[in-house]
């Protein structure tokens, strides 16, 4: 995410991980970005504000490769309502006007896990971020298996907000292997998420 962003324009100001390496990586390559490491010890208001928050929460408790534990039976992926809490604590410090956008990537096995229920989890933990009485209808379930059915690309769109996911493949987008992900943005202060994830320009 920091050499995305390096390669827009943007200057990275913060990062959470804590695997010596990548952070090694990132000191070297970012010296004035900060890392906060632990993020479950991160106070979004204390935190630099930022206009984009980008995070890949842990895959593996999503993963169709491991035992698909789920945001809430994982170890691991639950992290990703810490994500979720940091950008909570930093839009009430800044009166709502940070950060502006959210992106969220992740394995398209968490179109699956938990019979659906979990990508449920992760819309509405977006949505409500934006306004918290929204409710998101479940999506169309399998009548024999009863799990909740996800298409590859859609969009929530709200008043003055928006939120969209969309499949992309790797090998698209100039790296030699296929590798697939969940995109996905939020946008807190227009209905343009989609136009965002799925216009190329």
């Amino acid at each position: 995410a920091p050499l995305a962003a390096a390669m827009l324009g943007w200057t990275p100001v913060w990062a959470s991980e804590i695997e010596p390496y990548p952070v090694a990586v990132t000191s070297a390559r970012f010296p004035d970005m900060i890392h906060h490491g632990d993020i479950t010890q991160i106070n979004g208001a204390e935190v630099p504000p930022v206009d984009v928050i980008a995070g890949g929460s842990p895959c593996q408790d999503l993963s169709v490769a491991g035992k698909q534990a789920g945001l809430h039976g994982g170890e691991r992926s639950v992290l990703f309502y810490e994500m979720i809490r940091i950008i909570r604590e930093m839009r009430e410090a800044t009166h709502g006007t940070s950060p502006r956008f959210v992106v969220w990537e992740n394995v398209p096995g968490a179109f699956s896990s938990n019979q659906g229920r979990d990508f449920l989890a992760v819309v509405e933990a977006f949505c409500t971020i934006a306004d918290d009485t929204v409710h998101v209808p479940d999506p169309k379930a399998d009548k024999r298996t009863g799990r909740l059915v996800w298409r590859t690309a859609g969009a929530v769109v709200g008043d003055g907000w928006s939120f969209a996911w969309r499949v992309l493949d790797a090998q698209y987008w100039g790296v030699p292997q296929r590798r697939r992900r969940i995109y996905a943005v939020l946008d807190l202060g227009s209905e343009r998420a989609g136009e965002i994830l799925f216009e190329r320009t």
